[in-house]
């Protein structure tokens, strides 16, 4: 059984893997209502999705009517300024067919010039604390790719108090000693703050570099039946975060799958070998852009 948690302050209890609709970006409804069967299989109570996501809030649309109930529902904006983000909230919510969303996110907000803008007098924040006190959003999260962060996750966290984070989190972005240096820190004041830790990028192999691109996602993901269950568990090893799924439904059953089986984590002498096996490298370093 996919094991659960509350998620942060929220205090829905969610379970610890979270559906990740950017998968659903270029799917057609009839995909999307067939993977909606599976995610009930398994009794997934958590949405994230996106404006940005293609889409995805549309093909999550269609099951809002009768299945609103059952699901804590996310969304994001790129936006950054105040009338840019509450025009796309409007949006979000046609899109998605409800009156209000349960968590609404900040979502890649790691460039500095940006997170002035949306940090300032007209910015983003300004249109999400008032979303809140309107009841359009229950709950402010903030996401990030790359490197940084959880550094900049940590400036957001001082000039707001938000209720969830969502960055990257696997194996080998682990091995970097300056991420996982950060990524600890921020995971400490998440702890203090009772604020909810979302992970991405468990099965990412890589860059896609120059092969042909053969699934949804823009990086190489692991395909190996025995490195997904392993990178799943390894993530899930760490009871203190959620794991959003991959963005590809083909390969969401398998993670599903894993997951379901979950009892500990992988040590280190099991993932080494799957690096090295499935030459598995880092997806951001310092130097990479999202």
């Amino acid at each position: 059984m996919i094991p659960e948690k509350v998620f942060g302050k929220t205090g829905h209890v969610s379970k610890r893997v979270i559906f990740g609709a950017a998968a659903f970006m270029q799917v057609t409804q009839k995909e999307a209502d067939e993977t909606l069967d599976l995610l009930l299989k398994y009794d997934i109570n958590h949405l994230d999705v996106a404006a940005s996501y293609g889409d995805a809030e549309l093909r999550l649309g269609p099951w809002m009517p009768k299945h609103r109930d059952k699901f804590f529902l996310a969304t994001k904006t790129e936006m950054r300024t105040y009338s840019e983000a509450r025009a796309e909230l409007e949006t979000s919510l046609k899109r998605l067919q409800t009156d209000s969303v349960d968590l609404w996110q900040m979502h890649v907000l790691i460039n500095p010039e940006e997170w002035e803008i949306a940090m300032g007098q007209d910015g983003a924040l300004k249109a999400f604390i008032e979303a809140k006190e309107e009841g359009l959003v229950k709950h402010l999260g903030v996401t990030g790719h790359g490197v940084n962060t959880p550094a900049m996750h940590m400036k957001s966290l001082e000039r707001y108090d938000f209720d969830s984070v969502l960055l990257p989190y696997n194996y080998v972005m682990m091995q970097n000693p300056k991420y996982a240096g950060d990524f600890k820190k921020l995971e400490q004041i998440c702890l203090l703050k009772d604020i909810a830790i979302q992970t991405i990028k468990s099965l990412a192999r890589g860059p896609l570099g120059e092969q042909k691109k053969v699934r949804a996602v823009w990086y190489d993901p692991l395909e190996n039946e025995s490195a997904i269950t392993n990178s799943v568990h390894w993530v899930l090893g760490n009871e203190n975060v959620f794991l959003n799924t991959v963005g590809d439904i083909h390969l969401l059953p398998k993670v599903l799958e894993a997951a379901d089986k979950f009892k500990e984590r992988p040590d280190d002498e099991i993932m080494q070998s799957d690096l090295d096996s499935n030459e598995i490298t880092p997806l951001f370093t310092e130097n990479s852009s999202p």
